[in-house]
């Protein structure tokens, strides 16, 4: 097939979608690629906001009344409208990349979207019921306000796929492996993005074994070796693994028997508690913000932190195991990046494994956190999943299908 090229000026946009709101940023096509924006939309369908950044100044801001249903075809008709405005500089927008977060068995890599790849991302939406159904939105969202233009959709499970089987396998019977049901991990664009660093960042790490913890609202860990997935914390949903900002994590499968027969839960009750009623916000019975629990005096906040950081030691010491050792640990995400004592009790945790902290160099945020002599390293290194979707939209689209004018 021909490759797809791309013309002096083009741009490409990244869309992110989440439950109520529509991340977006626009890199322009040079080598390598640039930022040109970022921005978002929230409360899309009750109280819509939008406000755009280029170099940290605001250079858009609307907001809608109360009520207003803007949507994702509502946000997606403004965003293309105020671009043509002139905002973009003359740029032309080629295409448009998403982060979906479920790829399933199918999809191993960034695709092209068509109609066929558009129905089986649909048929993805069990498995991530709380958000797939979001990426899906926004595809067609595009489509209708921008039908010419190609999409790229770039999975956060993807990057998982090169782990062994025995590490993608639940205990069940065969039958319900052959219909899907396995880990796949999440935050595999965070991931990659953090691998495709480590040769410029940590060289040494790069060619070794290296834990990454991705830790914000949604978090997970990752084992890798040589910059390639063996082993995360996540599975067949973003549920399993470290406690997170209202996600429970691992949890016994009796605790949601015992639910069911002792309080009558249904599914959907079930969903609600374990993915926006548990984690920070259920511990601590105040907020699933890190700033604030960190901020605050409760001995409510204090378990909710400490079991916060005993997670995140129990799940390194596993991934360690995977690895057979450990020589590097990065955090990166919200948290990771900005949030030093959870990183210092962390480290101060896995000393048994060589980390020993350096406490200036945390408290100033890195990048390296460690001693220079600490046998295990600790860096803290800022992700960059829309970089990652940008960079996946170009190759893709390079690669296949004709010249896009």
């Amino acid at each position: 097939m021909a490759r797809r090229t791309f013309e002096t000026g083009d741009a490409l946009l990244v869309l992110n979608a989440g439950s109520s709101s529509l991340k977006f940023s626009v890199f322009l096509d040079e080598e390598p690629l640039r930022l040109l924006l970022r921005g978002e939309f929230e409360e899309l369908s009750t109280r819509p906001r939008f406000v755009a950044h280029a170099d940290g100044v605001v250079i858009g801001e609307r907001d809608w009344p109360p009520g207003t249903q803007l949507g994702y075809t509502g946000a997606t008709d403004f965003l293309f409208a105020w671009g043509k405005e002139g905002v973009l500089g003359g740029h032309r927008i080629a295409a448009t990349g998403h982060r979906v977060v479920h790829g399933g068995m199918r999809f191993s890599g960034p695709t092209l979207v068509d109609a066929a790849a558009l129905a089986e991302l649909e048929a993805l939406i069990p498995l991530a019921p709380l958000h797939q159904p979001h990426c899906v939105e926004a595809i067609r969202a595009v489509t209708r306000t921008a039908p010419a233009m190609p999409q790229v959709a770039c999975f956060d499970t993807a990057f998982h796929r090169t782990q062994p089987p025995v590490a993608q396998a639940f205990a069940l019977p065969r039958r319900y492996a052959e219909e899907g049901i396995r880990r796949y991990g999440f935050h595999g664009l965070s991931y990659e993005y953090i691998a495709s660093t480590l040769p410029s960042r940590v060289p040494g790490a790069a060619e070794g074994r290296t834990v990454v913890a991705h830790l914000g609202n949604g978090a997970s860990m990752c084992a890798l070796l040589r910059g390639r997935s063996v082993a995360t914390t996540m599975g067949l949903t973003a549920l399993d693994g470290l406690m997170m900002g209202t996600r429970c994590g691992a949890i016994d499968p009796g605790v949601l028997l015992y639910l069911m027969d002792r309080h009558g839960m249904d599914a959907r009750a079930l969903e609600r508690l374990l993915y926006e009623q548990s984690g920070l916000l259920g511990v601590s019975g105040e907020s699933s913000d890190m700033r604030a629990l960190l901020g605050g005096s409760s001995a409510a906040a204090a378990e909710a932190l400490e079991l916060f950081v005993y997670r995140i030691h129990r799940e390194l010491g596993s991934l360690a195991a995977a690895l057979q050792g450990l020589d590097a640990v990065v955090f990166t995400g919200g948290i990771g990046e900005h949030a030093a004592p959870i990183r210092e009790r962390v480290c101060r945790a896995a000393s048994w494994l060589g980390l020993e902290l350096d406490e200036e160099a945390n408290a100033g945020g890195g990048p390296r956190i460690t001693r220079p002599d600490s046998r295990v390293s600790a860096w803290v290194i800022p992700t960059d999943e829309e970089a990652m979707i940008a960079l996946h939209t170009r190759r893709v689209l390079r690669s296949t299908g004709p010249r896009v004018r």
